[in-house]
């Protein structure tokens, strides 16, 4: 029988708390508390919700959301995106945003879409990128290695998938500080309108990025090139298969998201390294465990916390009633730390094997993108055990992004 979706915990979790340094620095502690007292936990939101925001902290029920027909991508069917447009940032609902990419999108056209796009990150490709991204990672690793010490985030986690996805886009791979840069205020932007700020730093992100990839797409349009936004413009061209707003949204996807969360999956996963010294010492005397490892990282502490989707029709998660138009929040970060699913689920092991966690999404809006970032991240982690026989942090405080779900580090000093 359905319930009403219980009150909030003590504290709450209002815009101020996720956004507190201790939530940014732990939040899986208020996930555990939440998994065993409200599994689904309606969001106190500060503003008209309409039918609601609830956080699900299982495995079972992110799970099933992400593969279930009934709940929407699309953010723009939820009620608390449609009563509160006017506080959103105008280029964040129009036709080249965000919203209109692979990511927001439902079948049919996130079938069409997608089946472009897979055709760059196919298996063979991937594993022909094994060779530049070893050379990439040895040259970004030079000069840490001559100092003695490095910003793991600043010289390897950022550049090194930067510069890769901009190479398989086609974008200059000098430019990738630029577009950094402007991928910066994107992710910054959410959590500063959660917090009550206006629309300014999403626009200071977006409209000089879409800007730049309008000039690359245009260029492609006139000089095509083996390259990844060419064959997007030409699918366009000879099949009718994109729409201007797709590809634009599209090529805005692919680079931020291609490198935000690799980066993030990097930094995390070294931290939870230099943290655990035994699995570090682990990994230097079985370098062969580092892909283990690196399912450990995505696990125990990932790069996305959670995604989002709209209930289509009236449904029911853990007994309690979800409307229509309700937006759904999937605590990944929640659901990979879940007692039901990992034993000693708070316990780092670059062991653990039977490692069915939800980093990189579930069902038809599973990663593309996850198995070059599998390889980034061995490729990365097997350079640093390579080059720094010996690895520390360079100092115990630690300082999270204040973006409760990209996760990541701003910056992670570290010496040999």
């Amino acid at each position: 029988m359905s319930q009403a979706a219980a009150p909030a915990p003590s504290g709450g979790l209002s815009p101020a708390a996720v956004l507190s340094p201790a939530f940014l620095a732990d939040p899986y502690s208020i996930y555990t508390m939440l998994r065993r007292t409200q599994p689904v936990f309606r969001v106190p939101v500060p503003v008209d919700a309409g039918a609601g925001v609830f956080l699900l902290t299982r495995h079972a029920e992110v799970q099933h959301v992400l593969r279930d027909a009934a709940y929407s991508a699309d953010r723009r069917r939820a009620d608390v995106i449609a009563r509160n447009r006017e506080r959103l940032p105008a280029d964040l609902l129009g036709d080249s945003s965000l919203f209109r990419s692979l990511l927001t999108m439902d079948p049919p056209d996130h079938t069409r879409v997608r089946g472009l796009v897979n055709k760059a990150f196919t298996p063979r490709r991937i594993a022909g990128l094994r060779g530049r991204i070893e050379a990439l990672a040895a040259e970004l690793l030079d000069p840490g290695v001559a100092r003695g010490g490095l910003d793991a985030i600043a010289e390897l986690a950022a550049p090194l998938p930067a510069r890769v996805i901009a190479e398989l886009l086609g974008v200059p791979a000098e430019d990738w500080p630029r577009f950094r840069v402007w991928a910066a205020d994107l992710v910054a932007a959410g959590p500063g309108i959660l917090g009550g700020e206006g629309p300014e730093r999403f626009e200071r992100g977006f409209r000089p990025l879409a800007a730049y990839l309008g000039e690359v797409i245009a260029a492609r349009r006139r000089e095509p090139r083996d390259d990844l936004v060419s064959a997007l413009v030409t699918a366009q061209e000879e099949r009718d298969a994109l729409q201007d707003g797709e590809l634009l949204a599209t090529c805005v996807l692919l680079l931020v998201a291609g490198h935000e969360t690799t980066t993030n999956l990097i930094g995390n996963g070294l931290l939870a390294l230099l943290r655990h010294p035994e699995a570090l010492a682990l990994l230097r005397a079985e370098p062969e465990l580092v892909p283990q490892a690196v399912e450990e990282m995505l696990r125990y502490d990932g790069p996305v916390q959670a995604t989002v989707r709209v209930a289509k029709q009236p449904m029911e998660l853990g007994g309690v009633a979800i409307g229509p138009g309700a937006l759904v929040v999937c605590g990944i970060g929640a659901a990979n730390r879940d007692p039901a699913v990992f034993p000693e689920p708070d316990r780092f092991d670059v062991t653990r094997r039977e490692n069915h966690h939800l980093a990189f999404g579930f069902g038809p809006h599973f990663c593309l993108g996850a198995p070059l970032a599998r390889l980034e991240g061995e490729v990365a982690f097997r350079a640093l055990l390579e080059r720094f026989p010996r690895l520390a942090l360079a100092g115990d405080a630690v300082r999270w992004r204040p973006n409760p779900v990209l996760r990541g580090l701003l910056e992670l000093p570290v010496r040999a």
